[in-house]
């Protein structure tokens, strides 16, 4: 059983994780239990490891995995596809009480290539594989997957070697990840900002610079909601 403080700390960092997909900051877990001090901060998650309801990522600054919730027996994301993947973020599917969806069935989406999160690279290719994705991850609307090249995105949670799920369409609001297309040539895989008449893509990385672009310069192919990981 969960004190109340790492029962919050919990919920906390699974709808923040949810929403942007990554995990808090310690001065935000500290501020949102409204503790003095971030040592607080580091014996709950101390616990909540302990306890498998959480999981570092090593190599990765702010990296926290919601293994299971208290409310569930199993841990998430431990369905596998044919290539024995584990989910690590999705975009919030789930039901009215924040719960995630169960990944219990699967569907046979198309592996379309390798995207950049980082200089972008050529155009999406053609299908190149199909690979089974849970269901969970999925909403309404068509899908399609990419493999991800580049570190631009590691502070959103998004490593190289990764793959994202996304769900087709060409509008998106500002602060989503999504896949733009540059000037008909290239494509990426950054967070999109509207600013005024311009669109940024920014990154995730402080090594990589924000690009400003005219808004007929850029073009939406869809929105992340789903990321899958394959450990060797």
């Amino acid at each position: 059983m969960l004190t109340r403080k790492q029962h919050e700390l919990l919920m906390f960092i699974h709808e923040r994780i949810k929403e942007s997909g990554v995990s808090p900051s310690f001065d935000e877990m500290k501020d949102a239990l409204d503790l003095a001090s971030k040592s607080g901060i580091h014996r709950l998650i101390t616990a909540l490891e302990e306890r498998g309801f959480l999981k570092r990522l090593p190599h990765r600054a702010r990296a926290l995995e919601v293994v299971k919730l208290p409310e569930q027996a199993a841990p998430m994301g431990r369905r596998r596809t044919a290539f024995r993947p584990q989910v690590v973020a999705t975009g919030g599917v789930g039901d009215s009480q924040g719960r995630p969806a169960p990944a219990n069935d699967f569907q046979s989406l198309p592996v379309l290539g390798r995207i950049a999160a980082g200089t972008p690279i050529e155009a999406i290719q053609q299908e190149r594989e199909r690979i089974a994705v849970p269901e969970a991850l999925l909403g309404s609307g068509e899908h399609y997957v990419l493999e991800v090249q580049g570190d631009s995105m590691i502070e959103a949670g998004i490593l190289d070697g990764d793959f994202v799920v996304i769900r087709k369409g060409d509008t998106a609001q500002t602060g989503e990840i999504v896949v733009a297309l540059v000037m008909g040539e290239e494509a990426t895989l950054k967070r999109l900002r509207r600013k005024g008449g311009s669109i940024a893509l920014e990154a995730a990385n402080p090594r990589y610079q924000t690009r400003v672009f005219g808004p007929d310069q850029v073009e939406v192919q869809g929105k992340l909601v789903g990321l899958i990981r394959r450990y060797h």
